[in-house]
């Protein structure tokens, strides 16, 4: 399964796509505003994963300081 994501300015357009996606057999749906926000969050979650140990009040004080 491959997945392909889509933005664009225009409704209509991306409607077209729409359309021409389910007449090629795809499967195409719009996102919600929820939707991207967590797909956001996802990524920023596993770019930020580092598998190091961090001390929690150490990083905790580094941010009370800026």
């Amino acid at each position: 399964m491959e997945t392909l994501i889509l933005t664009g300015d225009k409704k209509s357009e991306m409607n077209l796509i729409g359309e021409i996606a389910r007449k090629f057999g795809i499967k195409a749906r719009k996102l919600s505003m929820e939707d991207m926000e967590d797909i956001g969050l996802l990524k920023a979650s596993k770019d930020g994963e580092t598998g190091e140990y961090v001390n929690t009040n150490q990083f905790l004080d580094s941010i009370r300081r800026k």
